[in-house]
């Protein structure tokens, strides 16, 4: 078939959706004839052009939104390669483009070049037709665990493909992340690539290329502003030599009666804020980060990571909500004054989840808040209700005795105060993926949660969520992150459909076998029990970790069948090999579980440590999908 691939206009991320589509129709028709032509305007009169972009003629077929800048409807009308793919904004246009290939039968599974199915058969006669607006203007992912550039440019890359907008790059310099991976400190059998912090602002700047050339929402910093404006840096939460010197040691948070580097960490040391020259040294290097940076849609101003770390001093007399909305007002008159229209997120978060008592944001427009519920289970999802939460006692700020709310409904009920006093947009900051995966192995359970969490944030007053997530969190299954960019999409998607759609696609004609089994290992290991929310010795928890290897041993010969079978596309294989990998780590792991139930504290201590062992002998296979940093992080909290 002749297609005419008609590109509106030349803007770049445009550009970029028309070369998309140009690649995956000729991947499912190698024979496929694909013109490509640049116009300036679309004609209805050329009934044989497929158009991509936007025109004003299409200004009426798509649906309305508030801001067609940051928020995504889009509208598909495509018949025998003939027609328009449009959206309501660049990045739209490019979203468009993926739902309209996987309406051809294509599927995007995880980053990477393995992450695709791809028909080797073009139904070109099929007819699109899709007009859909997202039901959330926030649906992004925050760089965390060890990374390459690879893994991060992949992630960069399969955002749009599942409908997620926007990526979040934490710290000025991100070389935390990118160290983590390169020094591999935690691997033996994988040797140290030394990486220079030239290299890896080179990463940083190819990486900001990738975002912008698909559109995506940029988002930067966050934590370092308490220490990055007095000249020290602010980049990581390992613990410097020493205290901290004179220079800064004045205006740091007097706590216990001593000005030094909480924990001996600069990024979790806040600031003597009543000090009108503090406020103003942080407010003007973000006036200065904003100006030198315009290409930062949403700039996170956070105060110091950690909790009950506060200023003590006489003259620091508000609760830290109210200075933080000092500095939030200050920073608006000063970018006002400079025309700079940069959206500014602020955090609700541990301390800052109390409300402000005197203090209010005199500019809604320019802020978004973020709410980082960090300290609550994921036990439970987002679906309180008003009863639960007005019989939630609020216990009033004590400056650093603070105890950090766990309930879902208490969190919730925190957000209510601050929704009370700030009216404009928002969003969640969850931890699902970050904190909480390695406790449900099976991924069934937390992928349940997601949805559910997901579909209610409209319910609790957000408007979509940025995942502080690791990259590579595609193990055992991609289900968490998939459903997490469906119903982020449509709030109204049915977790039961996702997970059908993609079992059935990834792992061919045994795919809901998997299901199944992933659900018992799911149920068996019991996510509340590994949160902490249960008593660790336990007879009968030990004895249900006892069952899992006889489980796992039936369903292995489904496992070895599928990764030597001859007739699958290799990215299906991919799948089951990766379950191969799971299945023999879910063995050691239960197996520790059972110890620790036990109270055979040595038996649990020597099987982790043979857990550890077997995934970093096995890194090099599994790490596009799985950060087995963090995963060493996770097992020796939890045992030690």
């Amino acid at each position: 078939m002749n297609w005419k691939l008609t590109q509106l206009g030349t803007n770049p991320t445009i550009a970029f959706a028309a070369d998309e589509l140009n690649k995956y129709l000729k991947r499912m028709d190698r024979g496929a004839r694909v013109t490509r032509i640049v116009t300036d305007c679309y004609d209805d009169a050329n009934e044989n052009a497929l158009y991509i972009g936007i025109d004003p003629a299409f200004v009426a077929l798509i649906p309305k939104v508030d801001d067609t800048a940051r928020d995504d409807a889009i509208y598909i009308n495509v018949a025998n390669g003939a027609g328009i793919i449009t959206g309501t904004n660049p990045r739209s246009v490019l979203i468009a483009v993926y739902r309209y290939l996987k309406a051809l039968g294509c599927a995007f599974l995880r980053p990477g070049k393995d992450g695709d199915i791809i028909p080797k058969c073009l139904p070109e006669s099929k007819p699109v037709y899709i007009a859909e607006t997202a039901s959330y203007r926030h649906r992004a992912v925050c760089i965390e665990g060890a990374v390459s550039y690879e893994h991060v440019a992949d992630m960069i890359d399969f955002l749009p493909k599942i409908a997620m907008n926007g990526y979040f790059v934490q710290f000025k310099k991100p070389y935390e992340f990118f160290t983590r991976w390169y020094a591999h400190a935690t691997n033996p059998y994988m040797p140290a690539e030394p990486i220079t912090e030239d290299e890896m602002d080179g990463m940083y700047d190819m990486l900001r290329g990738e975002i912008t050339k698909r559109g995506l929402m940029y988002h930067a910093v966050g934590h370092s502003w308490t220490c990055e404006p007095f000249g020290v840096p602010g980049t990581t939460w390992t613990p410097v030599d020493g205290e901290a010197p004179e220079t800064i040691a004045p205006i740091l948070a007097k706590v216990d009666g001593k000005r030094d580097f909480w924990g001996g960490v600069p990024l979790n040391t806040n600031l003597c804020y009543s000090n009108p020259a503090v406020r103003m040294a942080v407010v003007s290097d973000i006036v200065s980060y904003c100006e030198d940076h315009p290409d930062v849609d949403y700039l996170h101003f956070w105060l110091a990571d950690g909790s009950n770390n506060h200023c003590e001093c006489e003259s620091c007399k508000e609760i830290p909500a109210d200075y933080y909305v000092m500095m939030l007002n200050e920073l608006d008159e000063r970018l006002t004054k400079k025309g700079i229209d940069t959206k500014i997120v602020f955090l609700i978060y541990v301390d800052l989840l109390w409300a402000p008592e005197k203090e209010t944001i005199k500019n809604p427009d320019r802020f978004v808040l973020m709410f980082a519920p960090i300290t609550r289970t994921y036990s439970k999802t987002y679906t309180v209700t008003e009863e639960e939460l007005a019989a939630v006692e609020l216990a009033p700020y004590t400056k650093n005795t603070l105890k950090m709310p766990k309930s879902v409904a208490e969190n919730v009920a925190r957000l209510r105060r601050w929704q009370e006093v700030f009216s404009g947009d928002s969003f969640d900051y969850d931890y699902h993926l970050v904190l909480d995966e390695n406790n449900d192995p099976g991924s069934i359970s937390c992928a349940k949660i997601l949805a559910e969490d997901m579909r209610n944030l409209k319910e609790i007053g957000l408007n979509g969520m940025n995942s502080c997530q690791t990259q590579r969190i595609f193990f055992p299954t991609s289900l968490p992150m998939l459903v997490m960019g469906e119903t982020l999409w449509n709030r109204d998607a049915a977790f039961s459909d996702i997970a059908r759609d993609y079992f059935t696609t990834a792992f061919g004609h045994d795919g809901m076998k998997v299901a199944r089994y992933l659900g018992i290992l799911s149920d068996l290991f019991d996510p509340a029990y590994q949160r902490g929310e249960k008593p660790i010795l336990d007879e009968d928890k030990a004895r249900e970790f006892a069952k899992i290897p006889a489980i796992i041993a039936d369903f292995m010969p489904t496992i070895t069948k599928n990764v030597s079978a001859p007739h699958i596309s290799d990215t299906v294989k991919k799948s089951w090999q990766y379950l191969l990998y799971h299945a023999q780590a879910s063995t050691l792991f239960a197996k520790a579980c059972a110890y620790r139930a036990d109270g055979m504290k040595e038996d649990a201590s020597a099987a982790i440590d043979a857990l550890i062992a077997y995934y970093n002998q096995v890194e090099c296979e599994i790490h596009p999908v799985f950060d087995v940093f963090k995963f060493v992080q996770a097992m020796k909290r939890k045992f030690q």
